[in-house]
């Protein structure tokens, strides 16, 4: 059968669930994992086909497309940052936004590098991610900030153990470490940055969040009490007021409805320059904070 008549067939059946556009880039995605072919080679070569193994592997994948499992679950990876990540159902998929709170924490670093004293430069700065499910934050700024030391905390051994396997894949040294931080009274060191995603959906969000999430992605990385929303980010700044250096920053990834409410958590607990900001779709979604 040639790929450019499977293309329409995997497109139409797809279409009741997903627009046309994310059908159609399911299947590119696809088709350059497992027959390494990109859309230019299907445009010069419109008589590719797809041998009789190829479509049945392709059926299958489709089978589970329309019972809206991630495609990047099904392929066992995803690209953040400029760079790739196995992802598995013990890890969120990471998400655009989160791009661009790594985008924010690299640029502010580099601002800081700029304004240390000559005679501190070359000194690693120490950064900790806390909660790092893939490990897609904490991997993208070591191979981004070339002076930084990482550390990432995660709850789930599952999640580590993903996350220690894309250190590998992207050739970098970060330190993993397993810890309910709920429970963790004293991070035990100094660091110049703490950055956490942690889980902030409230369980009177669930209606809003896409079936194929719902019903795929690790809830234990995604929800917590509608009554304490904010459990995560009190906690680690409690953490970071005694583990964060002097003039040390603090960054969130935040609940969209909840902007104001993490701001005022932060201006109590004395951080400084405090700035919220906007992500891609203009929803309130990330802070950064000092603490002097």
């Amino acid at each position: 059968m040639k790929i450019k008549e499977y293309r329409t067939q995997f497109i139409q059946e797809l279409t009741p669930i997903y627009d046309a556009g994310e059908a159609e880039s399911f299947f590119y995605l696809i088709l350059e994992e497992k027959q390494h072919l990109k859309r230019i080679d299907l445009a010069l070569n419109p008589d590719l086909t797809f041998s009789d193994e190829a479509i049945q592997e392709w059926n299958s994948i489709l089978k589970q497309l329309k019972k809206e499992i991630p495609v990047q679950y099904l392929l066992g990876k995803t690209s953040f940052y400029g760079l790739d990540f196995e992802v598995n159902e013990n890890v969120l998929i990471p998400r655009p936004e989160t791009e661009e709170l790594v985008e924010w924490i690299i640029e502010s670093q580099k601002l800081r590098t700029k304004r240390q004293d000559p005679k501190a430069k070359g000194q690693k700065l120490k950064i900790l991610d806390i909660g790092t499910g893939s490990g897609c934050i904490a991997i993208s700024l070591a191979k981004n900030i070339l002076n930084a030391e990482v550390f990432a905390i995660d709850v789930s051994e599952k999640a580590l153990a993903t996350a220690k396997k894309n250190a590998e894949i992207n050739s970098v040294n970060v330190t993993f470490l397993e810890r309910n931080i709920l429970e963790t009274e004293d991070l035990e060191q100094q660091f110049d940055s703490i950055v956490s995603n942690p889980p902030y959906v409230r369980e009177l969000e669930k209606q809003e969040i896409m079936k194929n999430v719902l019903d795929n992605e690790p809830h234990l990385a995604l929800f917590v009490d509608d009554n304490d929303a904010l459990i995560f980010y009190r906690k680690i700044a409690e953490l970071a007021q005694k583990n964060v250096s002097q003039n040390g920053q603090l960054f969130f990834e935040i609940n969209q409805y909840l902007g104001k409410e993490t701001v005022d958590l932060l201006e109590k607990m004395n951080f400084k320059n405090i700035e919220l900001r906007k992500d891609i779709y203009g929803n309130d979604r990330m802070i950064k904070a000092e603490f002097r």
